[in-house]
């Protein structure tokens, strides 16, 4: 996929009026998401990404503080002055395509790697584990 084919398909998911407006979504969420995945993981994901969009994953330095999915959402939200729903769509639209780039093996493994919230981020359940039965 080319990056101007991943602008129109993020630009359909997130009914966005414009390619600019698509663009903008993809850097912002792309950026933030460079900081919170760490590993093999970001370097396979850079690679399934067209090169804009890897170069944008990659320019982040990852933070050492690792944000649940909601705060992904709201540290994303504070950072491009949105409300945090708009932030929500945003970053629904453009990992919607990227769940696509990178199959389901490397989302499984990305989202094993990332604190608890991510995967409706991703447009996946969310399946937790029961916790053991005390004794």
């Amino acid at each position: 996929m080319t990056f101007d084919q991943m602008l129109e398909r993020v630009r359909y998911e997130g009914a966005y009026p414009t390619r600019e407006r698509a663009a903008e979504a993809v850097h912002q969420v792309l950026s933030a998401l460079g900081r919170q995945l760490t590993g093999d993981e970001r370097v396979y994901l850079a690679q399934v990404l067209p090169v804009e969009a890897a170069l944008t994953l990659t320019a982040q330095i990852p933070d050492t503080e690792h944000l649940t999915g909601w705060g992904f959402v709201k540290d994303l939200a504070a950072r491009t002055g949105a409300t945090p729903a708009t932030t929500r769509w945003d970053t629904g639209a453009v990992l919607a395509v990227v769940t696509r780039l990178a199959g389901p093996d490397l989302l499984a493994r990305i989202l094993r790697r990332l604190p608890g919230g991510y995967a409706l981020l991703f447009g996946q359940a969310e399946l937790r584990r029961p916790a053991p039965a005390a004794a």
